[in-house]
């Protein structure tokens, strides 16, 4: 029997990919080991987001080689997607598949067998108009699923590559998305995270459909208790979206909306297509609709030209509107973005001071955003043992407003809803007591 190892760098649609490509592997009967073990075939799904990803994802394929020479090394990703060539010249690649036709692959590596030439099979991302149908029946290691909608970004904004890596807006069909739903319940799971490249613009290229409209019919999904959207731009919450989320008794309290900064002029820079007033109208609609949201966003600080004045005016807006907690990244240059070749670049010592700046007040926020539920009854569902201490007896889980719980519990009640009482507020973790578990429980309406 075949042995396949995979490594995947980067984002949430990246691992999702990854277990797409593996169930092609076991359906051809290959058996998967770690990658840290000899393999006949490495996998490696790469990351380009910036020079770092690129970096990394070509030490992790030496890293294959030099484990097994003979083994057969595949490539893809979106470094593989951007720069084919590159990667094509570490000696050793074998493959090369970008960021679309990934159920070739077992096919390329016949090929490769057979003729021992290497093959380059990145294509033009950019005339991809058709949504890449990978199936994920389940996953390997969690209690959440991903279920992958969309593909592609057409926003081009001035710090990012993706659009080059991954092409522009395809929207999975519908009746995928929800067939699949329905298989992710039927493997046990309780909660589906919504993911995409650019998540929230799903459907923009369909005809007589919406995120709205998709929405609406995963909440008839049934079995299905929690729906979470990895991520959506504030100017595609539409009256529509809430409204829709505001009925739902599947769409959980907790949306991730990347703010990146909170200074117009900034936003100008970074070719970003909405205005702070905008923002800040639609996440106070949102907040109406489902009270005690929280609230998560991605900031980057120190961008190009970003002075004193604008930074505290993204401070001052990410205080004022008590986000439940920040990604904040230092702006690190992206060869090839228009943002790279700006000229007035910020001093890393400036940037890293900003960032521990945001890092406490996110901290602090998200203490303050815990502590309002102390004391509270929330629905957690387990995932794993606490890693820290995996004697203890606790286990951790996230309440449907993600906020992270350690409560004692047992193996039965993993990927099961669990009524918890925070006893201890805090941050990153809380500590619950359990109550019971909701396992028959029917949404009373």
């Amino acid at each position: 029997m075949s042995t396949v190892a995979f490594h995947t760098l980067g984002c949430k649609v990246n691992h999702y990919e990854t277990e797409a490509i593996w169930q092609l592997f076991k359906q051809e009967g290959y058996e998967k080991v770690e990658f840290e073990q000899t393999a006949d075939v490495y996998v490696i799904n790469t990351c380009t987001v910036t020079n770092t990803g690129d970096k990394k994802s070509r030490q992790v394929i030496r890293r294959a080689i030099r484990k097994n020479p003979d083994a057969v090394i595949c490539v893809t990703g979106c470094y593989a997607q951007t720069s084919p060539a590159e990667v094509m010249a570490i000696p050793g690649v074998d493959i090369v598949v970008g960021t679309q036709d990934r159920s070739k692959m077992l096919g390329y590596i016949d090929q490769y067998k057979k003729e021992r030439q290497p093959i380059n099979a990145v294509g033009n991302i950019m005339k991809s108009r058709v949504y890449e149908e990978l199936d994920v029946p389940s996953f390997t290691d969690r209690t959440r699923a991903s279920l992958k909608i969309q593909e592609g970004c057409n926003n081009f904004c001035t710090f990012c590559i993706i659009p080059w890596a991954r092409g522009l807006m395809r929207s999975r069909d519908p009746q995928e998305v929800v067939r699949q739903a329905q298989q992710l319940v039927h493997a046990g799971y309780k909660e589906i995270v919504l993911t995409g490249i650019h998540t929230g613009g799903y459907g923009e290229d369909l005809k007589d459909y919406s995120l709205a409209r998709l929405l609406e019919d995963l909440e008839k999904v049934e079995g299905l208790k929690r729906l979470r959207i990895s991520s959506i731009e504030a100017s595609q919450l539409t009256d529509e979206v809430i409204a829709v989320i505001g009925k739902s008794s599947k769409v959980v309290r907790h949306m991730h909306i990347p703010l990146q900064s909170g200074s117009d002029t900034v936003l100008k820079r970074m070719r970003r297509k909405y205005t702070m007033a905008a923002y800040e109208e639609r996440i106070e609609k949102l907040k109406q609709a489902l009270p005690r949201l929280a609230i998560t966003s991605d900031v980057i600080v120190g961008f190009p030209g970003e002075t004193e004045e604008e930074f505290q005016e993204t401070y001052d807006f990410i205080a004022k509107h008590k986000f439940s907690e920040l990604h904040v990244f230092p702006y690190s240059m992206r060869t090839g973005t228009p943002a790279a070749r700006m000229t007035d670049q910020i001093d890393e010592a400036i940037k890293n001071e900003r960032v521990h700046r945001l890092i406490e007040l996110s901290n602090q926020l998200a203490k303050e955003y815990a502590s309002s539920f102390e004391n509270e009854v929330l629905e957690v569902i387990p995932e794993e043992r606490d890693k820290d201490n995996p004697e203890s007896g606790l286990f951790v889980g996230y309440t449907d407003n993600y906020l992270k719980v350690k409560l004692e519990a047992d193996e039965t009640m993993i990927g099961k809803l669990v009524r918890v009482k925070i006893k201890e507020a805090g941050y990153p973790y809380n500590r619950g007591e359990f109550v019971r578990v909701l396992e028959d429980y029917k949404q009373i309406v």
